[in-house]
């Protein structure tokens, strides 16, 4: 394999370790938000509008940035009616098939949500709540995510194909 595959799978792979650690510490912060909204609605009786949705906020910016990191890892969910039984070359060639079509899918996915983003900016986006908060913000995030998905889906793809070869990286 070309040097320049390894150096990209490295990078990549840094980078998605190095955000899904740190985002992965996004959890306690939404259950830190929760139960600040629980606190404030029900014992003091002062509901506070915005809590909610930067709950929702952070869980959303949790597993789209997380993305990346459950693929490089293996974490993510699969249906596994044969893969289970393939040795591991034969599960390189799975994988291989079935990244063009998550590749294809997070290309569309990632060019939808540039034009998301620009028309959000453009038009000064705000959701229809009574703490109205700006929409930039989480779509950022989630164009950030996508990407990181991306990136790392043609990483995975790299890696199968060497393990097809029966190369280590």
């Amino acid at each position: 394999m070309p040097k320049i595959f390894l150096i990209y799978i490295n990078i990549i792979d840094n980078i998605c370790v190095k955000v899904g650690k740190f985002v992965m510490y996004g959890i306690f912060l939404m259950m830190f938000l929760l139960i600040l909204s629980f606190i404030t609605r029900n014992i003091i009786n002062f509901p506070l509008m915005w809590i909610i949705e930067m709950a929702q906020f952070t869980i959303t910016a949790y597993y789209l940035l997380g993305g990346g990191y459950s693929m490089l890892a293996d974490d993510h969910v699969r249906m596994d009616l044969f893969y289970g039984k393939l040795s591991k070359k034969g599960k390189a060639k799975m994988d291989i098939f079935t990244s063009f079509f998550l590749i294809f899918y997070l290309a569309i996915l990632f060019f939808g949500s540039i034009t998301s983003l620009i028309y959000t900016i453009q038009t000064k986006q705000k959701l229809f709540t009574a703490w109205a908060p700006y929409v930039w913000p989480i779509k950022t995030l989630m164009l950030i995510g996508i990407l990181l998905m991306l990136l790392q889906a043609f990483s995975s793809l790299f890696k199968n194909i060497v393990n097809v070869k029966n190369r280590e990286i």
